[in-house]
């Protein structure tokens, strides 16, 4: 089940909302919201829950050891316990299969390689639960001593299995008590619309556009195969790494718009993920800017840890080494992963120690130098197969002996052109200053105008967004598989 679905927007999180509003206690209102994150959790594959289940326990059950013995080696002890467990689980289900399947490919054994389907949200939910411990042996928060308030941190449907990557200390109050107005839930509903809206009306579209143009090529064949790409017009190839570009920030921002959304509306206070990243003047403007709870988690529980930019440049250079490399592991169990990451090392290692002139173009120039860079980053990320991505990036500057423009290619960019600027428009903060500048207006026509942006727009939104839906069947969420 995904937010965007229609059995979630019109039965499960209308139900939900209805049953946690009866529910008196904090308690009482907690337990709704562990049950139906449970139900979420286990939509489509019941048996992972039994993974979460254990996970959470082990690590309340660990936490309470490091808590007690804090300050003592025992109390270390304790921890490293739970990184074995929590680390262990997700490398098995995530990279189990890719390590074997490397195995078999180099040494020819095993015969067969068995299929390890990967629980959904393991990624999120893991390192939620790794820095909840460590907080808890840095003493930052006491070990919290009832396991159904520490499953409900983990679980909470709103962010468990796309992010923002949440710490525990920043919602440890909020388990106890919390209070929603009327303002909070009007901005939780519009925020979620918004969110829902992004994803349904322009990521799903942007990502449409991709698949038909770096799929098919635009060459009237369907079929996913090298020679379509080899014969793809070029301005096919560089609509499809756009869109696709386009696809993955409005994907993955509107997931967690979402969740910030249903959180307000329930009282939690999530920190914000993106803070479009596409405006970025350098790649470590962007990384500040692109899934900031990821960015924060690897920097306070590797990289600072690690020793940080204190012992000197070449210690430096390879903590951020360490760091991207885990960042990329992270994405995926494939080497296009992989050296997507030391691909971004490069370029951050580039603008720190080598030419921090990068850091200081002049405007134009430094948006222009970091658009590019992660351009040509997400190809690397969207083809895990190595020779299609050579042939894609051959082909978008007609080295595969391609056209650069034919006749379905040029169709397909007048179709989506005026679609493809209102996309751009929606990364940029433009929307969101309109918004706010219509309704805090004392002027007249802007009251009304701010009135409809307020109150008319969000219920348009989600019709719009319900209809598009029930007529659509490709309504994928690309970081689900993260």
């Amino acid at each position: 089940m995904v937010f965007s679905s229609l059995v979630f927007l019109c039965v499960f999180f209308p139900l939900q909302m209805l049953i946690y509003a009866f529910a008196r206690s904090i308690e009482a209102k907690n337990t709704v919201l562990i049950l139906f994150s449970l139900v979420f959790y286990a939509w489509g594959e019941p048996f992972y829950i039994v993974l979460l289940l254990f996970m959470a326990f082990a690590d309340w059950a660990i936490s309470q050891g490091i808590y007690k013995y804090r300050g003592t080696g025992k109390s270390k002890a304790f921890l490293v316990l739970g990184c074995i467990i929590d680390l262990g689980l997700l490398a098995f289900f995530k990279y189990a299969m890719f390590l074997m399947q490397n195995t078999h490919d180099w040494f020819g054994f095993p015969s067969v390689v068995p299929q390890i389907a990967l629980p959904i949200g393991i990624s999120f939910y893991t390192f939620q639960l790794l820095s909840y411990m460590v907080d808890v042996y840095r003493q930052e928060v006491p070990a919290q001593p009832k396991f159904r308030r520490l499953l409900l941190y983990v679980s909470l449907f709103h962010q468990c299995i796309a992010g923002p990557i949440v710490r525990y200390q920043d919602v440890a109050e909020q388990i106890l008590s919390r209070h929603v107005d009327s303002e909070d839930m009007r901005n939780g509903i519009n925020r979620f619309v918004s969110g829902l809206a992004k994803k349904v009306l322009l990521a799903n579209v942007c990502g449409s556009i991709a698949s038909r143009t770096i799929l098919s090529g635009a060459a009237g064949d369907q079929a996913a195969n090298l020679p379509t790409l080899e014969n793809a017009a070029a301005l096919a190839l560089w609509l499809g790494c756009f869109a696709y570009a386009l696809q993955i920030y409005l994907d993955f921002s509107a997931y967690s718009d979402m969740a910030i959304g249903m959180g307000l509306m329930v009282g939690f206070r999530y920190k914000e993920n993106f803070n479009y990243p596409y405006l970025a003047n350098s790649i470590t403007d962007f990384w500040r800017r692109w899934h900031m709870s990821l960015s924060s988690f690897f920097r306070d529980y590797v990289y600072i840890p690690l020793g940080g930019n204190r012992k000197g440049k070449a210690r430096q250079a390879f903590n951020l080494l360490v760091v991207w490399f885990l960042t990329g592991m992270w994405h995926g169990a494939g080497w296009n992963f992989i050296l997507w990451g030391l691909y971004y090392f490069v370029f951050l290692a580039l603008e720190k120690f080598l030419l921090p002139c990068l850091q200081r173009l002049p405007g134009f120039f430094a948006h222009l130098y970091t658009l590019v860079v992660v351009f040509f980053g997400w190809i690397l990320f969207y083809f895990t197969d190595f020779t299609q991505g050579w042939v894609v990036l051959k082909g978008l500057f007609c080295l595969n002996g391609n056209p650069l423009i034919n006749f379905e290619s040029q169709n397909i960019f007048l179709n989506y052109l005026f679609f493809l600027v209102v996309a751009v428009v929606a990364c940029t903060p433009l929307p969101r200053m309109l918004y706010h500048r219509l309704t805090s207006s004392t002027n007249g026509a802007a009251i009304v105008l701010g009135t409809v942006a307020e109150y008319i727009l969000p219920v348009a939104g989600l019709l719009f967004s319900i209809s598009y839906l029930v007529g659509d069947s490709y309504n994928p969420f690309l970081y689900l598989q993260f």
